[in-house]
């Protein structure tokens, strides 16, 4: 492919007649890749659960932990991986970011065909999930460059939203392959106490081939935007800045709610109401799906005003989880549950619209990738939580008051700093 040796999408001249191919290619692109990525960071929340039906003697802390751990590497390495873009370029970070993913997915079908595989071999392949988490910062960072400022928002949801599928496609297409010995491409198979057979490996394996095919298109296919790339101390200014700490925090009370309620999830529903825990990949396909709409609504709508609405309705949907949960009531459970992850994507799309509004383009993409590092820590903390609430006081309700503690807060920020309308101009004007 040929390079491209210039690239500004507000002129909008040349974005109708080169600019807006060449972002759509690299969207489209991107997209896939880092569905695999979240594929890979969350292939645990369904791996977990059927560590012990196929022989594994985990304790339920240990089963959290495997389903928390990728989150706290994932989220750590999102620093990395935020900084690699303007470093390297997007192109060349897509490439390795992608690649390295076939890793954890070959070790995780070796290991599960054996029971007697250590805990501490398990949490290492836990821990090399992380890299598939870290992939989220770069991307969007990466995809943040090839749009005009107005159509950012649209941009960030359709690359965050169906990548953020990933997690849905993973706790959907488990259960069913792993059914099939057509899938078993290396094992045997492992025998339930009711003497179905499962092959677990394939939960893995089956992810091999899509990484390495992405890895071709993305090195065949996608570009390097010129001017983008910046030292990591020309990006780290952002740290110094007032309104990336207060862009984190929304972050992390949307995308943060989204990642650990879907890696806690099918636990949960195992633990809670086993009896359908088939629908433990509904919550993380809603969510994923209103994030695009996140993302249009808060260009339509701005985002200040839809990130505000989100977050009171995810505070009532806590409260919805807390008092079904007392009551034993599945309908209730499951709908209460199915707002908050409705609500946590659509606030996921609004806050990243959010930040290019508030930050110049070089600033923007590092902030988008910062936050977001920050925001992936929930995948760690509210499986962890979860489990510190179960082991404490027998149920898992406890936690939820500590959400609603931070939604309120959250809530109260974005009112302060963005959502008030001087305050807005002078944001913008500060940061412009």
């Amino acid at each position: 492919m040929a390079r491209i040796n210039y690239w500004n999408p507000e002129d909008e001249k040349f974005w109708n007649a080169e600019g807006k191919k060449h972002a759509r290619r690299n969207l489209w692109i991107s997209v896939p890749s880092l569905m695999l990525a979240f594929i890979v960071w969350q292939i645990w929340s369904v791996v977990a659960i059927r560590l012990n039906d196929i022989g594994f003697h985990f304790t339920d802390e240990q089963l959290f932990t495997l389903a928390a751990v990728p989150g706290l590497v994932g989220a750590t390495l999102r620093f990395v991986y935020t900084f690699a873009v303007g470093s390297i370029g997007g192109k060349n970070w897509t490439v390795i970011s992608t690649a390295v993913l076939a890793i954890p997915a070959i070790g995780i079908g070796f290991a599960v065909q054996n029971p007697e595989t250590p805990f501490s071999i398990m949490l290492l392949l836990a821990a090399l999930c992380g890299l598939g988490g870290g992939n989220f910062s770069s991307s969007s960072a990466n995809i943040s460059f090839f749009f005009p400022k107005k159509e950012k928002g649209t941009a960030l949801g359709i690359n965050g939203g169906l990548g953020n599928m990933g997690v849905s496609v993973v706790q959907f297409v488990t259960p069913l392959i792993i059914t099939s010995g057509t899938f078993a491409l290396v094992g045997g198979k492992q025998v339930l106490a009711n003497g179905q057979a499962v092959y677990l490996q394939n939960a893995a394996f089956i992810w091999v081939i899509p990484i390495v095919i992405m890895t071709l298109l993305a090195m065949f296919k996608m570009d390097n935007v010129p001017g983008a790339k910046q030292s990591v101390a020309d990006q780290f200014v952002i740290v110094k800045r007032k309104h990336t700490w207060i862009m984190t925090a929304l972050y992390v009370a949307t995308f943060g709610s989204f990642i650990g309620y879907s890696a806690a999830f099918p636990l949960l529903l195992k633990s809670q109401f086993p009896e359908y825990i088939s629908l433990a990949f509904l919550g993380a396909l809603l969510a994923a799906a209103a994030r695009p709409v996140g993302g249009w609504m808060a260009d339509k709508l701005g985002g200040a005003r839809v990130t505000a609405y989100v977050l009171v309705i995810m505070g009532i949907g806590a409260a919805g989880v807390i008092y079904f949960l007392n009551g034993k009531q599945f309908a209730g459970f499951l709908i209460s549950f199915l707002v908050l992850f409705l609500a946590s994507g659509i606030g996921s799309g609004s806050t990243f619209q959010m930040i290019p509004n508030i930050f110049i383009p070089k600033e923007a993409a590092p902030v988008i990738g910062f936050s977001a590092a920050f925001a992936a820590y929930g995948s760690f903390f509210i499986p962890k939580l979860f489990g510190w609430s179960v082991k404490t006081t027998g149920t898992p309700v406890t936690a939820f008051y500590f959400f609603i503690g931070f939604y309120i807060i959250a809530f109260g920020l974005n009112w302060f700093f963005y959502q008030r309308k001087a305050t807005a101009a002078r944001t913008v004007a500060k940061q412009a």
